[in-house]
């Protein structure tokens, strides 16, 4: 697989660098970005951070000042794109909370986004591999996280895919996109009416189904002064869900804090530092 490399740079004893690959599953060139810190010896553990809507593999990059904590831990740090760009589909771009930029990191299933929107194939198979294959990650030490659209994308991935992830956390993810604006926009376009295939791409849904996945916990970060928390995010939906699944949930409130990268810069420690027990 052809890889181009974008940009390199070094940044808190590693490098930052930005890529861009020929996709098989999304039919067009897809991009990632990666921060890897110098010294790791043999296959390296890596997290994955989903990014929420109209954000790029740059923007947790540049914003969120992770890549200190993820060297701090040995950590490689990637950061895939939130959709396919350039589709030639029509109205792709027409939205911010849809279409480019606005994948939802689902397949989906109706024309003509069917063609190009199939990111949660493209992470959990060819991204995946491409990362174990070509920058010596280990396959059984791989952890996601992400932010609101990528909150829900961490959490659904993690749950959909049993075992592919040692542990996922999220900060303000669209919890029950089932029940908000958000997610009926996005899976009305993507998957159509049918809501049993919605609900196979909540969280909360998901999560009420399951048996305590991840017996060594769920970490949620949410901010109290968010103002999409009453409308979109409904973290209580997931809260209760993981007590159905008796599923181990830290789910922190902090008053005062937003849905910028501000509040995720200001816990960003904490997630790394979660995610680096797990994967040893």
């Amino acid at each position: 697989m052809t890889i181009e490399l974008l940009s390199s740079t070094a940044a808190f004893g590693g490098t930052q660098s930005f890529h861009r690959h020929d996709s098989n599953v999304i039919g067009l060139p897809m991009k990632f970005g990666m921060f890897r810190p110098d010294g790791i010896d043999g296959a390296a553990p890596a997290l994955i951070f989903l990014a929420g809507l109209t954000c790029t593999e740059e923007t947790f990059a540049i914003k969120a000042g992770a890549q200190r904590y993820a060297a701090e831990h040995g950590l490689v740090l990637v950061t895939p794109d939130t959709s396919p760009r350039d589709t030639g589909i029509d109205d792709a771009k027409k939205d911010w909370d849809f279409g480019e930029g606005a994948g939802f990191y689902l397949d989906a299933i109706e024309a003509p986004w069917s063609s190009r929107f199939r990111t949660e194939s493209w992470i959990t198979t060819e991204l995946i591999d491409l990362l174990v294959g070509q920058f010596g990650i280990d396959r059984q030490r791989v952890s996601i996280f992400g932010h609101s659209m990528g909150g829900h994308g961490a959490l659904t991935l993690a749950l959909r895919h049993p075992g592919m992830f040692r542990s996922v956390s999220a900060f303000a993810p669209i919890a029950a996109p089932t029940q908000c604006p958000w997610g009926h926009k996005g899976f009305t376009g993507y998957l159509g009416g049918d809501r049993e295939a919605w609900a196979g791409h909540d969280a909360s849904a998901l999560m009420g189904k399951s048996r305590c996945p991840y017996p060594q916990g769920i970490l949620v970060d949410q901010g109290l002064s968010d103002k999409f928390l009453e409308e979109q995010l409904h973290p209580e939906a997931f809260e209760a869900a993981c007590r159905t699944a008796n599923q181990p949930l830290t789910l922190r409130r902090h008053a005062g804090y937003d849905h910028s990268y501000y509040f995720i810069a200001t816990f960003v420690a904490d997630h790394i530092a979660f995610h680096a027990a797990a994967l040893g």
